[in-house]
Protein backbone atom coordinates (compact mmCIF):
# COMPACT_ATOMS: atom_id res chain seq x y z
CA UNK A 1 0.00 0.00 0.00
CA UNK A 2 0.95 3.32 -0.99
CA UNK A 3 0.88 7.10 -0.55
CA UNK A 4 -0.83 7.12 -4.34
CA UNK A 5 -2.96 3.62 -3.71
CA UNK A 6 -3.74 5.78 -0.80
CA UNK A 7 -5.23 8.91 -2.92
CA UNK A 8 -6.57 6.65 -5.49
CA UNK A 9 -8.70 5.08 -2.92
CA UNK A 10 -10.45 8.01 -1.76
CA UNK A 11 -11.34 9.33 -4.89
CA UNK A 12 -13.12 6.82 -5.28
CA UNK A 13 -14.73 7.14 -2.16
CA UNK A 14 -15.69 10.72 -2.95
CA UNK A 15 -17.47 9.35 -6.36
CA UNK A 16 -19.17 7.02 -4.10
CA UNK A 17 -20.31 9.94 -2.03
CA UNK A 18 -18.64 7.61 0.88
CA UNK A 19 -17.89 10.43 3.45
CA UNK A 20 -16.97 8.58 6.22
CA UNK A 21 -14.43 6.97 4.25
CA UNK A 22 -13.17 10.00 2.37
CA UNK A 23 -12.42 11.48 6.31
CA UNK A 24 -10.85 8.84 7.32
CA UNK A 25 -8.71 8.30 4.43
CA UNK A 26 -8.20 12.35 4.84
CA UNK A 27 -6.32 11.54 8.25
CA UNK A 28 -4.15 8.56 6.85
CA UNK A 29 -3.10 10.88 4.02
CA UNK A 30 -1.92 13.96 5.68
CA UNK A 31 0.01 11.95 8.63
CA UNK A 32 1.69 10.20 5.40
CA UNK A 33 1.89 13.55 3.49
CA UNK A 34 3.83 15.07 6.66
CA UNK A 35 6.05 12.21 7.00
CA UNK A 36 7.08 12.62 3.47
CA UNK A 37 7.82 15.99 3.39
CA UNK A 38 9.46 16.01 6.68
CA UNK A 39 11.65 12.42 6.50
CA UNK A 40 13.76 11.81 3.39
CA UNK A 41 11.05 12.27 0.82
CA UNK A 42 10.37 8.26 0.38
CA UNK A 43 7.68 6.06 2.43
CA UNK A 44 7.65 2.67 2.90
CA UNK A 45 5.12 -0.11 3.49
CA UNK A 46 5.93 0.06 7.02
CA UNK A 47 5.74 3.61 7.36
CA UNK A 48 2.29 3.29 5.67
CA UNK A 49 1.40 0.78 8.03
CA UNK A 50 2.55 2.97 11.10
CA UNK A 51 0.76 6.16 9.67
CA UNK A 52 -2.51 3.49 9.45
CA UNK A 53 -2.43 2.13 13.06
CA UNK A 54 -1.58 6.04 14.03
CA UNK A 55 -4.66 7.31 12.38
CA UNK A 56 -6.77 4.60 14.23
CA UNK A 57 -5.79 5.13 17.36
CA UNK A 58 -6.39 8.67 16.68
CA UNK A 59 -9.42 8.33 15.49
CA UNK A 60 -10.37 5.68 17.99
CA UNK A 61 -9.48 8.29 21.07
CA UNK A 62 -11.61 11.18 19.39
CA UNK A 63 -14.35 8.49 19.40
CA UNK A 64 -14.02 7.72 23.37
CA UNK A 65 -14.24 11.45 23.64
CA UNK A 66 -17.57 11.83 21.86
CA UNK A 67 -19.14 8.11 24.12
CA UNK A 68 -18.40 10.38 27.02
CA UNK A 69 -20.42 13.54 26.00
CA UNK A 70 -23.13 11.60 24.74
CA UNK A 71 -23.03 12.14 20.65
CA UNK A 72 -23.75 8.87 18.96
CA UNK A 73 -23.95 10.36 15.90
CA UNK A 74 -20.67 11.51 15.72
CA UNK A 75 -19.59 7.66 17.41
CA UNK A 76 -21.40 6.21 14.68
CA UNK A 77 -19.80 8.50 12.14
CA UNK A 78 -15.88 7.56 13.59
CA UNK A 79 -17.14 3.89 13.48
CA UNK A 80 -17.10 3.70 9.97
CA UNK A 81 -14.30 5.74 9.78
CA UNK A 82 -12.19 3.41 11.76
CA UNK A 83 -13.69 0.68 9.71
CA UNK A 84 -12.50 2.22 6.52
CA UNK A 85 -9.33 2.91 7.41
CA UNK A 86 -9.00 -0.53 9.04
CA UNK A 87 -9.35 -2.10 5.92
CA UNK A 88 -6.12 -0.73 4.15
CA UNK A 89 -4.20 -2.49 7.16
CA UNK A 90 -2.14 -6.11 6.58
CA UNK A 91 -4.23 -8.94 8.22
CA UNK A 92 -2.59 -9.27 11.96
CA UNK A 93 -1.73 -12.82 13.66
CA UNK A 94 -4.16 -14.47 15.52
CA UNK A 95 -2.58 -15.50 18.91
CA UNK A 96 -2.77 -19.26 17.80
CA UNK A 97 -0.46 -18.36 14.61
CA UNK A 98 2.08 -16.24 17.19
CA UNK A 99 1.73 -19.88 18.94
CA UNK A 100 2.74 -21.32 16.15
CA UNK A 101 5.92 -19.11 15.66
CA UNK A 102 7.24 -19.10 18.30
CA UNK A 103 7.19 -22.77 18.75
CA UNK A 104 9.44 -22.87 15.71
CA UNK A 105 11.87 -20.77 17.39
CA UNK A 106 14.84 -23.14 19.27
CA UNK A 107 15.90 -20.05 21.74
CA UNK A 108 12.08 -18.85 23.54
CA UNK A 109 13.67 -16.04 25.62
CA UNK A 110 11.68 -12.93 26.12
CA UNK A 111 14.36 -10.84 23.90
CA UNK A 112 15.04 -13.43 21.44
CA UNK A 113 10.65 -13.81 20.50
CA UNK A 114 10.76 -9.96 20.07
CA UNK A 115 13.61 -9.25 18.17
CA UNK A 116 12.44 -12.36 16.05
CA UNK A 117 8.55 -10.94 15.67
CA UNK A 118 10.07 -7.09 15.10
CA UNK A 119 12.76 -8.28 12.38
CA UNK A 120 9.96 -10.73 10.18
CA UNK A 121 6.56 -9.28 10.86
CA UNK A 122 6.52 -5.97 11.71
CA UNK A 123 2.96 -4.31 10.80
CA UNK A 124 1.52 -7.87 10.99
CA UNK A 125 1.49 -8.17 14.70
CA UNK A 126 0.89 -6.71 18.12
CA UNK A 127 3.79 -6.93 19.79
CA UNK A 128 1.20 -6.65 23.48
CA UNK A 129 -0.36 -10.19 21.86
CA UNK A 130 3.36 -11.58 20.56
CA UNK A 131 4.09 -10.80 24.86
CA UNK A 132 1.21 -12.49 25.99
CA UNK A 133 0.86 -15.49 24.35
CA UNK A 134 4.75 -16.00 24.83
CA UNK A 135 3.81 -15.98 28.75
CA UNK A 136 1.09 -18.90 28.19
CA UNK A 137 3.78 -21.05 26.55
Amino acid sequence: MTLQDLKKAKIVAMKAHDNETVTGLNVVISLLMLQEKSGNGSLTDNDVNAAIKKAVKELKEEREGYEKAGRQSDVDSLTKQIQAVEAYLPKQLNEEEIAAVINTLEDKSVPSVMRHFKANYAGTVDMKLVSEVLKKI
